[in-house]
């Protein structure tokens, strides 16, 4: 089974984007940073998401993502799945902390549970073909809506989402031009898939 073993995320300024990564999420393997001015705007058909397990370390590492610098796109609410938040990283970048649990059952920790990926997509039936025809196993799929590869042992998983419910679901507009600033790195590469996003071999992605 393929699987995505890294994310790359093409930022203006390595350093300063590695220091806010690691104050505000505690990464420092599941991501990889390079200096990019690629032109983009708006959004970028993507976002990374934290899953972990309860809602106080979901307002931990919100706070924390704040107090480094992060803009608020949707503040931390209940909702019918569970818990959430979601913020802007400084480099442009959106990502999601949330957990299926409404209520702690101890104490806050900045423990990660999941890395996802969402790649926002025009057609899911398409993009989940081109994706299981290069090796990747589907773990849960909700017909043209959304679709969830199994991780297996790769650190990353990756789903597939319509890019204007993802826009939505992160509360920003669904239109974007220019780079998506984003590489993925796995033994499914390489390759570019129907919306652009790009895969290079694993030992190819360039670290940090």
């Amino acid at each position: 089974m393929a699987t995505i073993e890294s994310i790359t995320l093409d930022v203006a300024d390595p350093t300063a984007a590695d220091r806010f990564y690691t104050a505000a999420f505690g990464l420092d393997t599941q991501i990889r940073l390079r200096a990019s001015e690629a032109p983009t705007t708006g959004f970028r058909g993507f976002t990374l998401a934290l899953t972990v397990a309860q809602p106080a370390t979901v307002n931990g590492l919100i706070d924390a993502a704040l107090d480094a610098g992060a803009t608020s796109l949707k503040p931390a609410a209940k909702s019918l799945w569970g818990y959430g938040s979601v913020v802007q990283a400084p480099d442009g970048t959106i990502w999601k902390v949330a957990t299926s649990a409404k209520k702690d059952t101890g104490p806050a920790t900045r423990r990660i549970d999941e890395f996802v990926l969402l790649l926002g997509v025009a057609d899911v039936t398409a993009s989940k073909r081109f994706y299981v025809e290069r090796g990747l196993a589907v773990g849960k799929s909700f017909g043209r809506m959304y679709v969830e590869f199994a991780a297996g042992s790769s650190p990353v998983k990756l789903a597939l989402y319509r890019h204007r419910a993802l826009a939505k679901d992160v509360g920003v507009a669904p239109e974007g031009t220019g780079s998506h600033r984003l590489l993925l790195g796995g033994d499914a590469g390489p390759f570019t898939d129907p919306d652009g996003f790009a895969c290079e071999a694993a030992s190819l992605a360039p670290a940090a």
